[in-house]
């Protein structure tokens, strides 16, 4: 049987606190198959900034070596996701006068430039300056005004920054493993890529991305992205506190968390019991499991409120209409989706990476909703940065944004 030509591929690259993955992506036309991924246990990062840029890059090196052998490529260049408490977000207004009567590509350059024009600390760095929506003379909640006639174009944009520092330290991590970063994105908003739908988008949803070191927080409404936050709490604080509670090792802590941890206490069977191992070549100790829901949740408890504190403070909960989606691997810790309910008084549903073929029992999981994410983004925003099979670099650096990026969004 004779296999189709092979597609342009798009390697997605998340640097998380806990684990480095990487996602490889073959695009036919609009179809998107994932084609290798690579997982290797992430060392040197706290939080989701480099702390140890050597051990940083051997952990990236090993993930996309096992990319590489899955797909059969040779890796050059990434799409590499950022987070940490560092980021920071908000919006920003900018106003035109139209030259031509007819609004052309360089107005809406321009609008956007004069949007961005804002002064920003000197030891932060623009990551994303997203359109929100454009006026025309006054008229407003248009997405697209090319074509347009008028005198006086305006623009609502949503400005991403990070700390110059750990942006430079995660791409000089990612140049010394050998990868060429073609683009340095947001990982609240890869994921949304990956799992939220048009009509989520639309109507006004928040997406919560719980990984190892943060909670990434974005709210979309009219199709377009409103507000984000990163809060410096996830799934290792989760451990941290068992692993002090049960008095157990960390890695010990982590596997227990992952089999019997749960976010209600009050849903775990009070005679259940579990064997908790010890330190310092102590006997294991036999405890009931409730003790561990005990442990885990006031702390997820606390994450959720502090969400839900911004979310009130941002002012954009009342958009929220669609409710909250949840993705991250600490996402599927047991009943966290009854808890997040009672904390957000909205609906919530566990966000997978949807509409994507290849191996998607693998990657159909909250745990790569960022990696796969990266992908989808690649995809709707660099045509001309694709790399073929089985080698050759980039054919040029990124030189924007794509003002369209979630217009395409399925």
């Amino acid at each position: 049987m004779a296999h189709e030509e092979r597609g342009d591929l798009i390697v997605g690259l998340d640097i998380g606190t806990t684990k480095i993955c990487v996602v490889v992506g073959e695009v036919h036309d609009n179809r998107l198959d994932i084609i290798g991924i690579g997982r290797h246990p992430s060392v040197g990062l706290r939080r989701g900034v480099v702390v140890n840029i050597e051990s940083t890059v051997h952990s990236i090196r090993q993930a996309v070596e096992e990319a590489e052998r899955m797909a059969g490529c040779e890796i050059g260049s990434v799409y590499v996701g950022i987070a940490g408490s560092h980021i920071k977000s908000f919006n920003s207004h900018g106003l035109i006068a139209i030259k031509h009567n007819e609004i052309r590509q360089d107005d809406i350059d321009r609008v956007v430039d004069a949007a961005r024009a804002v002064p920003i600390p000197p030891d932060q760095e623009v990551i994303h300056v997203l359109p929100q929506e454009f006026m025309v003379d006054g008229q407003a909640d248009i997405q697209d005004p090319l074509g347009m006639t008028g005198v006086r174009l305006e623009s609502d944009v949503h400005i991403v920054t990070g700390s110059a520092t750990a942006v430079h330290n995660i791409v000089k991590c990612c140049n010394r493993a050998g990868l060429e970063v073609t683009d340095v994105v947001l990982e609240p908003l890869a994921s949304a890529g990956a799992v939220l739908t048009r009509e989520e988008m639309e109507l006004g949803v928040g997406l919560l991305d719980i990984g190892g070191g943060t909670a990434d927080l974005a709210i979309f409404a009219d199709g377009t992205i409103k507000h984000t936050f990163v809060l410096g709490l996830g799934g290792q604080n989760l451990t941290n506190d068992l692993s002090i509670g049960l008095r157990t090792p960390q890695k010990e802590a982590e596997r227990l968390k992952e089999e019997f941890g749960s976010a209600l206490a009050s849903l775990i069977d009070k005679d259940q019991v579990i064997e908790v191992p010890s330190v310092g070549g102590r006997k294991n100790r036999k405890l009931s499991r409730r003790v561990m829901g005990e442990i885990l949740e006031p702390r997820v408890e606390e994450m959720l409120t502090l969400i839900n504190q911004e979310l009130l403070d941002s002012k954009y909960k009342e958009m929220v209409n669609a409710g909250m989606v949840l993705t991250g691997g600490s996402c599927l810790l047991a009943n966290m989706e009854e808890l997040a309910e009672q904390i957000f008084d909205l609906p919530v549903r566990i966000g997978r990476p949807e509409n994507i073929g290849g191996v998607v029992d693998v990657v159909g999981t909250p745990q790569w909703a960022t990696g796969v994410g990266l992908v989808v983004y690649g995809m709707k925003n660099g045509p001309g940065e694709r790399f073929k099979r089985p080698k050759g670099g980039i054919v040029g650096r990124v030189t924007g944004r794509m003002k369209d990026w979630f217009k395409g969004i399925v």
